[in-house]
């Protein structure tokens, strides 16, 4: 199982569309609207990386308003 952070940007007024969006991704655990660089900040989870890359983060980039993603595996130390 491979857990990733995704950060994303949004343009102007749309990180409360976007998060609302992003929920309904299956692979999804947590999405959440922060202040800073990004807008939005969501928890994803999938078999491997591929399966990530396939399934939630193409989804999230996909998804209208969003304009920037970096994706942050986590390490399991």
């Amino acid at each position: 199982m491979v857990s990733a952070y995704i950060l994303i940007q949004t343009e102007v007024g749309k990180a409360s569309n976007v998060t609302r969006e992003i929920g309904q991704i299956k692979g999804i655990s947590a999405v959440d609207g922060v202040t800073g660089p990004y807008d939005v900040i969501a928890r994803g989870e999938a078999s491997d990386l591929d399966e990530l890359a396939k399934s939630i983060v193409m989804p999230i980039q996909a998804v209208e308003g969003v304009t920037r993603t970096l994706t942050c595996p986590v390490l399991q130390l």
